[in-house]
């Protein structure tokens, strides 16, 4: 059985060249009963929330990885510590503890950039929730149109050639729609101040029986679209209820707890780059109390649509985000291994520790639970402005 604590391990959590890279963090300061913005330097938690006020305001700045780097302030505590104290069932409430690094930004996702993502959206649809049919649906969907769509451009001529031959058989799908059309997915994941960072439970709403946890990197968008850095993320999904009804997604991926973030956003700078983030490869792994193993990987570069086409479509003179946004990028891993019985493929189990990592972002670890046992959110932006205000930092 998996141990939630020792797995929240500070030097693989931190990304392996994290002495040269701009790592900037949030955390909880319960001496000012409200978070702080940190910048992540040789293992140590600095303080930077007299320079910036919130996480904002540090992307908005014309060069976050240098401004970052002349910040200064006082030190919080290890990271090792911080992080360790994450951890809810043994939290020291008197002592701060890492938060998700995001705070004022939209949080946004991108769904279907993948093939392999694709096909199994395709499949929710198909069993309207039911994951004993999933087995014989994809294996019909892969006869009609292959399970290796990677190199079918979306909105390309080819791609409308192959809608136009779905539709005529009567196997056209509004996942298909997203997947090879020219628009993309991009939705609303939760609310601004709403996520849960590194060593935090995640939440599974309690109706769901069929549910995935979706490793993915997350892009960072200022105000004006430009792309300034990047972090990972858990878009926790509920695979039977976004398969019953495309309008239930809203209720498939934003309740307590689902979104999770972390552990730090690294900021673009000469060692690390949008190009970086094209070519990496994010691992999954699942363990549970019951002693299953999952392990998986995505790779950014078998992605349908390039990140900065999708900020763009997320963000431009047709849409405007004034603190900025964040945009997971999508998934390729979509598990279908059988856990409990033959054709009833994955699920999540109370106490799943999930662990996302690519090198250059580090580790994002958290424990599963439903999102009613999760705690409460309870501090909003209204929150966040009258602490600051309180603490003469607005």
């Amino acid at each position: 059985m998996v141990d939630f604590r020792t797995a929240l391990d500070a030097a693989t959590t931190l990304p392996v060249d994290a002495a040269r890279a701009a790592l900037a963090g949030r955390v909880w300061l319960p001496e000012a009963n409200g978070p702080a913005v940190v910048a992540i330097r040789d293992g140590e938690a600095f303080d930077v929330t007299a320079t910036f006020a919130t996480m904002r305001d540090l992307c908005e700045t014309a060069d976050p990885a240098r401004a970052l780097r002349a910040a200064q302030g006082p030190r919080v505590g290890a990271f090792a510590d911080l992080l360790a104290n994450a951890a809810s069932e043994a939290r020291d409430a008197a002592r701060p503890w890492v938060l998700a690094p995001v705070d004022l930004q939209a949080v946004k996702a991108a769904g279907v950039t993948f093939a392999v993502s694709m096909l199994e959206r395709v499949i929710e649809e198909r069993a309207r929730g039911d994951l004993t049919r999933a087995a014989s649906i994809r294996a019909e969907m892969q006869a009609l149109i292959g399970d290796d769509l990677s190199r079918l451009k979306p909105g390309s001529p080819e791609a409308q050639k192959l809608k136009a031959h779905l539709i005529s058989i009567g196997a056209w799908s509004q996942y298909l729609e997203v997947g090879i059309g020219p628009d993309a997915e991009i939705f609303t994941k939760a609310q601004p101040m709403s996520a849960v960072g590194a060593g935090m439970d995640a939440g599974l709403h309690p109706i769901s029986t069929w549910n995935n946890p979706e490793p993915e990197i997350v892009v960072v968008a200022t105000s004006d679209g430009r792309i300034v850095g990047a972090t990972l993320g858990n878009d926790v999904n509920l695979r039977d209820v976004e398969g019953r009804s495309a309008l239930l997604l809203s209720k498939a991926k934003d309740n307590n707890a689902s979104t999770a973030i972390g552990p730090l956003l690294r900021f673009f700078d000469t060692d690390f780059s949008l190009d970086d983030v094209r070519r990496a490869d994010v691992s999954l792994t699942v363990e549970g109390e019951d002693g299953f193993r999952l392990e998986g990987k995505s790779s950014i570069s078998k992605i349908s649509r390039d990140p900065a086409d999708l900020v763009a479509q997320m963000i431009g003179a047709h849409h405007q985000y004034p603190d900025g946004a964040v945009l997971f990028l999508g998934t390729m891993f979509a598990p279908i291994e059988d856990r409990d019985a033959p054709g009833k493929g994955f699920t999540h189990k109370r106490g799943d520790v999930v662990t996302i990592a690519t090198p250059a972002l580090g580790k994002l670890v958290n424990r599963m639970k439903l999102s009613t046992e999760c705690a409460p959110w309870i501090f909003g932006v209204s929150h966040l402005m009258r602490n600051l205000a309180r603490r003469g930092l607005v």
